[in-house]
């Protein structure tokens, strides 16, 4: 078969790292590309288990049929220490999957005129694959042009301090962005005699050679950031800013077990706080219980996604966001009686999409994870932001500063009082400055919905992009 001729359907293979918040993202650029410019897609999964978790299997069985999805072959993970970091399993995984990957490129190329690799900002050891088939790799850094100004700086910084970045006494500034304390960067960057700031500092140092890097965000988001990107003259690749690229399955025929959206439907106007941590994270019992007495404090109504605590890691579920327990167990006693009037708890899973574009919703407590951002964003919700890991505590410094967000302070042990949650929650659901976050959050939903118009910044991007790989040949 000739599969590099020109009028052959264009063919993406991707390789989203593990972790539902890096799928989500894929899975909705494949669906554009897809559904608005002719391509076929194979999404390909590392796994060290073989199979789906029920949340992946969920979202890859709603796909269209031009995306097919193929989970390698399942790597062997026993040699890792039970407290390895999230940055080194995922690596890792991937690094295992190369072998699996090849094979897979290789029967994919044989029946496809495959034009571009896209990989997660994980995922650079899998670049030699592409290169093997003549195909380019491209990097989709599906999270903000502040965290990607930070990895392009990571080689730089690596040099210039010898201390642990945490107890560098001034702010660290990010060339393009803002000037951030050591302590707020990036889980990775807090040990870095840890394997995974090796890992890190190894991805940073590849992306060089990517033939470009994807972004989900928007020029009028990080403008100032973005602009010092692209004007970048160290021989990075080129950026393309596509977002937001956010969840669009959840709008139509969604299952509502909970009853969640029924209830929202009784609420008023602009009245109920949605409280959730993402697919990954999680509170310990301490603090759920004050989050739990904030919320009750505050006499705000609220939709509370509970999930079991955990008093190991922030990002205890991100591999699997599947529990086991009951975390109604876990609420402070007497809590669901006195709040019943007020609010509703439901069983670690609520429709978020549809809970934000709901007209009750009138803020999300947030863990500030990018793919809940963007979709606050784009519906316009403002937020309390409450990191918990990862990349987290620099969005929430980037949110605040473009003043769409509150930020309930916490103590020196990292933890967020009742009475502090109480004041936060009030301030933003009835109070003056919710008022004003709420009016600025309206612009930037204003922005994002221009950046996706026909002739918005982030369509041009990624059809600078598509044009590039539709002329692609292989060889």
């Amino acid at each position: 078969m000739e599969v590099n001729s020109k009028n052959q359907q264009p063919h993406m293979i991707m390789l989203p790292s593990p972790g539902m918040g890096h799928l989500i993202p894929f899975i909705e650029l494949a669906k554009r590309l897809v559904l608005n410019h002719g391509f076929s897609v194979t999404v390909t999964i590392p796994t060290d288990t073989g199979s789906p978790s029920k949340a992946q299997k969920s979202v890859l069985d709603s796909l269209p049929s031009s995306i097919s999805s193929i989970f390698l072959a399942p790597v062997d993970l026993s040699d890792l220490p039970a407290d390895v970091k999230a940055e080194t399993k995922i690596s890792l995984m991937v690094t295992r999957s190369v072998p699996s990957l090849s094979n897979s490129f290789k029967h994919i190329a044989s029946t496809h005129r495959v034009v571009a690799f896209v990989v997660d900002g994980f995922g650079t050891d899998t670049f030699d694959v592409a290169n093997e088939f003549d195909v380019k790799p491209y990097v989709f850094f599906a999270t903000t042009a502040m965290a990607l100004a930070l990895f392009s700086y990571i080689p730089k910084m690596d040099e210039e301090y010898s201390c642990e970045y945490r107890d560098v006494p001034e702010p660290i500034q990010i060339p393009g962005s803002i000037a951030i304390n050591g302590i707020d960067l990036i889980d990775p960057l807090q040990d870095r005699k840890n394997e995974s700031y090796a890992w890190v500092l190894h991805h940073a140092k590849r992306y060089k050679l990517a033939a470009g890097v994807l972004l989900n965000t928007f020029d009028e988001f990080e403008i100032d950031t973005i602009k010092a990107l692209k004007g970048n003259e160290s021989g990075n690749p080129p950026i393309y800013p596509i977002g937001p690229l956010i969840r669009t399955q959840e709008n139509d025929n969604v299952s509502d077990e909970s009853g969640c959206l029924k209830w929202l439907d009784d609420q008023p106007l602009g009245s109920v706080l949605f409280v959730s941590f993402g697919s990954g994270g999680t509170l310990s019992s301490e603090q759920l219980t004050e989050l739990a007495l904030g919320l009750e404090m505050s006499e705000q109504r609220f939709l509370l996604v509970a999930r079991n605590p955990s008093d190991k890691a922030a990002n205890a579920t991100f591999f699997d966001p599947q529990g086991t327990m009951d975390p109604f167990d876990f609420m402070p006693e007497g809590f669901l009686e006195r709040t019943k009037n007020l609010g509703l708890v439901v069983n670690s899973w609520a429709p978020q999409v549809k809970v934000l574009s709901h007209a009750s919703a009138g803020g999300f407590l947030t863990h500030c994870g990018w793919n809940s951002t963007l979709e606050s964003v784009v519906h316009g919700v403002p937020l309390i932001a409450w990191p918990l890991y990862a990349e987290q505590k620099m969005n929430a410094l980037m949110l605040e500063d473009l003043k769409v967000a509150l930020r309930p302070k916490a103590d020196k042990r990292g933890m967020r009082g009742r009475d502090e949650i109480a004041r936060a929650v009030k301030g933003l659901i009835e109070g003056e400055e919710g008022k004003n976050i709420k009016s600025r959050m309206t612009e930037l939903q204003s922005a994002a919905t221009n950046a996706l118009e026909e002739n918005g910044s982030s369509t041009k991007s990624l059809n600078e992009l598509v044009n590039v790989w539709k002329n692609q040949t292989t060889a």
